[in-house]
């Protein structure tokens, strides 16, 4: 059965996972979603929060800020990797500050528009809706 693309790249009805330490931006971030249509889970902006929602949760993508409380978000990305799960990294830094295997991934430069977010919740949608090769 083939999914109606227009359907499949939306991200209404997404759950989209929200790993970001600083209030505000977590409050824009978590009403940017909403108005896309999207389900928010988190936000959260602990670590180790963060790593039992990576490992545990349901949800479709993820936008990761990387320098949260406990740490850096990269053991986070490394799970979603492994889960199959795409995700955007969200910081002001340049690339220097990720590992190698983690530099080239989608980004959100701070400050970033809600245009901007769209785009890439747009992108992550459609790299989710692709069907699993091994499936």
């Amino acid at each position: 059965m083939m999914l109606d693309a227009t359907v499949v790249d939306q991200p209404a009805g997404r759950r989209i996972l929200v790993v970001e330490d600083e209030m505000m931006i977590a409050i824009l971030l978590d009403e940017s979603l909403r108005s896309l249509g999207c389900t928010v889970v988190g936000p959260v902006g602990k670590l180790d929060a963060a790593i039992r929602l990576a490992t545990d949760a349901a949800f479709d993508a993820a936008v990761l800020d990387i320098n949260i409380r406990g740490g850096q978000v990269f053991p986070v990305a490394e799970i979603l990797e492994a889960r199959g799960i795409p995700y955007v990294l969200a910081s002001g830094y340049s690339d220097w500050v990720l590992p190698n295997h983690l530099q080239g991934r989608p980004r959100l430069t701070k400050p970033f528009t809600l245009r901007e977010l769209e785009h890439e919740v747009l992108l992550l949608c459609r790299r989710r809706a692709r069907p699993d090769p091994a499936a």
